[in-house]
């Protein structure tokens, strides 16, 4: 670390991106691989007070990744979120250094809910779908969907 950021090393992989669901209480994370074209969730992130840099740094140093995804939420009621969402972007191209993508997330939340209660009803998942497994999972859609792959 310097100047409290993190040295992203040559090694950042260009196939692997970080996408974000942002929120102004969690912010979900998922990684995603270009070359698969599939993602995982990584779980949420407390931001009540605003984003948290210490997780994110872990983050960015552990997956190396060669970029970021941030959904921009739509639709009606929208606008206080997706200005956030468009900050905390910015925020992120100026502290790591690395191409930061926004992408439309309109109703992945809806589907990442959607998703988890399906698994819940077949007994893939045993406990109660909560708002950081949707976060995380929405952040999971939101990397597959800009990918091309499946949702």
């Amino acid at each position: 670390m310097r100047d409290g950021r993190p040295e992203l090393t040559p090694a950042a992989d260009r196939n692997i991106l970080l996408a974000f669901d942002f929120g102004f209480r969690r912010i979900g994370v998922a990684t995603g691989n270009l070359l698969t074209g599939t993602a995982t969730p990584l779980g949420t992130m407390e931001s009540a007070v605003g984003p948290p840099w210490n997780l994110l740094d872990r983050s960015i140093e552990e997956w190396r990744p060669g970029r970021l995804l941030v959904g921009i939420p739509g639709g009606a009621g929208a606008a206080e979120v997706a200005a956030g969402a468009r900050e905390f972007a910015d925020a992120l191209k100026r502290r790591y250094g690395l191409p930061v993508v926004t992408t439309d997330e309109r109703l992945t939340s809806r589907a990442a809910e959607s998703r988890l209660r399906e698994a819940r009803a077949s007994g893939r998942m045993t406990r109660r779908v909560n708002k950081a497994d949707i976060d995380s999972h929405a952040a999971c859609i939101i990397a597959e969907q800009w990918m091309g792959g499946p949702t």
